[in-house]
């Protein structure tokens, strides 16, 4: 990604594609203040650099069947490059995982995952992770209630 800084017209922008990534490029330009050519050049910019990583429907878990979320920290039994490969590979496979995140601390990874259930999620650990070696803990923490969950980046 090219790097390169932000000013406060793509932090508008930004803000406002993260509020309705459908907005049209009309409306993009007339809430930013520029003519449509140069807000869609600098759209595409966002795009071709990077820092716009592309667009998506946002889809209640819940709605589609995946109403189970459970945090899982991770511990490897050695943070050797070939367990760290290992368990990275294999959670590129797994479905189940919606994010991933190696971490500082106690912990080497923080996952999420998403299942229809608790049988769901015993399926995951059995059939996935507890068959990796690297792993030498699993502790998991069951979501009671989403108090708060943003999608999109917080303003400067």
């Amino acid at each position: 990604m090219e790097h390169f800084m932000l000013d406060a017209t793509d932090r508008r922008m930004l803000s406002l594609l993260q509020e309705d990534g459908r907005i049209t490029n009309q409306d993009l330009s007339q809430r930013i203040g520029l003519s449509p050519t140069p807000c869609l050049r600098r759209l595409k910019r966002l795009e071709d650099t990077g820092v716009i990583q592309g667009y998506s429907a946002i889809v209640d878990p819940k709605a589609y069947g995946l109403p189970f979320s459970v945090f899982v920290a991770v511990r490897l039994s050695q943070q050797t490059q070939e367990n760290i490969a290992e368990f990275e590979r294999a959670v590129e496979g797994w479905h189940e995982v919606t994010e991933c995140y190696l971490m500082t601390g106690s912990q080497d990874y923080h996952l999420r995952v998403l299942t229809d259930g608790i049988e769901g999620y015993e399926r995951f650990l059995k059939q996935k992770m507890t068959r990796l070696k690297c792993i030498q803990s699993v502790e998991s923490n069951f979501a009671l209630a989403t108090v708060k969950r943003r999608i999109g980046l917080p303003p400067l």
